[in-house]
């Protein structure tokens, strides 16, 4: 990891600070955001599928990821 992708200590203070409902929140922003960023990839790596076709890979995808 990168010295500028490290969590600061002022950042994981904001962290705690936040009500869990709004932390949710953000995880739940970060994971539709991923979601629509990977079928952005998927659609420039393979223009021919449908929409349906890259919605199912990105289920599959993220049914199967490990990190």
């Amino acid at each position: 990891m990168l010295p500028d992708e490290q969590t600061s200590p002022e950042q994981y203070e904001a962290f705690r600070r936040m009500p869990p409902e709004r932390r949710l929140a953000l995880a739940e922003s970060l994971y539709w955001s991923a979601r629509a960023w990977k079928a952005a990839w998927l659609r420039a790596q393979h223009p021919e599928w449908s929409g349906e076709q890259v919605a199912r890979e990105v289920t599959r995808l993220f049914l199967h990821a490990r990190t």
